[in-house]
């Protein structure tokens, strides 16, 4: 018989998730070029409950935003970390985090993208960074690509549904695994793979009018398929550059209810959840699912698939899954299509501005769904809440609502956990305030460490401890059993 679970493992790492277009800033220092995410420009008239993409346009519109003198775009300044990084490191070791999860900006290291050469001064900025990481009694767990594909590559080749793109990400990750050997265990080598076409501009490269809209959705599922070619190629080739590595995929969880116990309901709810398990029955698995290629053949999608390509894919499946979760939504047969990440809210659960309503059993419900199907080694590697912080006039920050959420879910992690979930990490988003990925605002914020930042930049950029620091440092050092 197995020895039951009794709480969190001796091991777990405990720590905090970023990106770097979203922390860095420095998007004009040693030599980087543009990348996507430089031209995602802030608009204060957005509607925050409604963003259903983030940033891209048209060809046209990326060309003109490159150009741009008149608007703010936030994700080029992040909140200085290029400049930072070792004070904000030696916060987060204040905390206790036993892991830090952060990405490299391929426009860093690649500034067009196609080049021969990497720009080593890039490379130097990660070797520094990466060290700092480890001093600090920190795992470094590196993202390959999170939504920072060199604007290059978009403009010149089409993103990912160019097979050439797919071949310069390669590259580029062989200059990764080569550099960071040793020192690097745990790669997720692209960033939430599902999250189509909400950030298909971000994560593919692919702009808006780049095909018409009647052969959009073949186009993207091309550009996934290149993409889930080139993990399959990166896996192959880490084997042998570093054994000791250790690749994952990772996806946003997007597991749908039912509106109502209507069989109609229940049954495209079902249809819709196995849409989002396509990405990882792919890359955990191996092969395109029939359902998948159903759904293909039902929609006049005709990828370009070889079968040296599916060998590759069955022959090199990634070693864990990481997932980033936030909310769960609804789905109602007679409002909902096929669209992967559409659906309705529940009216079950509390708004928020942002229309993210939290979920904490759905939190149980993912862990138990994804551990059922797969049995492997779960990351949570984005998990947390945006909300609009106030500062006291005594300094203070009291985010009992971000304490109040944190804990709710870190409550189910281990529910799930003593019912067989393998979950070996939590690292929660936005350890500090960054600009966030969907709207660009400094408004929402995430941190247990403030940041004096407005929406256009303005501010002292000085860091302030929340109340959430101390009650995070807390769960860290009784390893999850005082929330």
């Amino acid at each position: 018989m197995k020895q039951l679970p009794t709480g969190f493992p001796k091991d777990f790492l405990w720590g905090g998730a970023v990106a770097a277009c979203q922390i860095e800033g420095a998007y004009d220092v040693d030599g980087r070029g543009l990348s996507t995410s430089d031209i995602h420009r802030y608009d204060k008239e957005m509607d925050r409950a409604h963003i259903e993409k983030e940033g891209g346009g048209t060809l046209a519109q990326i060309k003109a935003a490159m150009n741009d003198k008149e608007g703010y775009y936030p994700k080029r300044y992040g909140i200085d970390f290029y400049h930072t990084y070792k004070s904000d490191l030696a916060l987060f070791k204040e905390m206790g985090f036993k892991a830090f999860r952060t990405s490299i900006s391929w426009s860093r290291i690649f500034p067009k993208g196609d080049e021969e050469e990497p720009n080593e001064k890039g490379l130097q900025f990660y070797d520094a960074l990466i060290d700092e990481i480890i001093k600090d009694g920190m795992e470094p767990v590196i993202t390959m690509s999170h939504y920072d594909i060199p604007l290059y590559l978009v403009t010149e080749y089409g993103g990912f549904a160019n097979r050439k793109v797919a071949e310069f990400f390669v590259r580029y990750a062989k200059v990764l695994l080569e550099r960071f050997k040793g020192k690097v265990k745990y790669w997720i080598v692209c960033n939430q793979v599902n999250l189509v076409p909400t950030v298909q501009f971000g994560s593919l490269g692919i702009y808006d009018d780049q095909t018409t809209p009647d052969k959009m959705e073949e186009l993207m599922y091309q550009a996934v398929h290149n993409q889930f070619v080139a993990c399959a190629k990166i896996k192959k080739m880490a084997s042998s550059i570093d054994p000791n590595a250790v690749l994952g995929t990772m996806i946003a969880d997007g597991t749908l209810y039912p509106a109502t116990c209507k069989p109609e309901d229940i049954v495209m709810t079902m249809q819709k959840n196995r849409m989002q398990y396509f990405f990882t029955d792919v890359q955990l698995r191996g092969e395109y699912p029939v359902y998948a290629l159903h759904y293909f053949e039902e929609k006049g999608i005709h990828l370009d698939v070889t079968p040296e390509e599916e060998q590759l894919l069955k022959e090199n499946i990634l070693e864990f899954l990481a997932i980033s979760y936030y909310y769960t939504r609804i789905c109602d047969s007679t409002k909902n299509s096929m669209k992967p990440f559409e659906g309705e809210q529940n009216p079950y659960l509390k708004p928020t501005p942002w229309e993210w309503r939290a979920d904490p059993l759905g939190l149980y419900n993912t862990l138990s769904q994804l551990t059922d199907r797969y049995q492997i080694p779960i990351m949570i590697a984005e998990n947390g809440l945006g909300a609009i912080d106030t500062v006291e006039e005594d300094g203070s920050i009291h985010d009992v609502y971000r304490i109040e959420y944190l804990r709710e879910h870190i409550i189910q992690m281990k529910r799930a956990i003593l019912d067989g979930a393998d979950v070996f990490a939590y690292l929660s988003w936005g350890p500090i305030d960054i600009v966030s990925s969907s709207s660009a605002e400094m408004s929402k914020r995430y941190g247990y460490i403030y940041v004096d930042l407005d929406d256009y930049g303005q501010g002292s950029g000085k860091r302030i401890k929340k109340d959430s620091f101390y009650w995070y440092k807390d769960v860290i050092s009784s390893n999850g059993e005082k929330l």
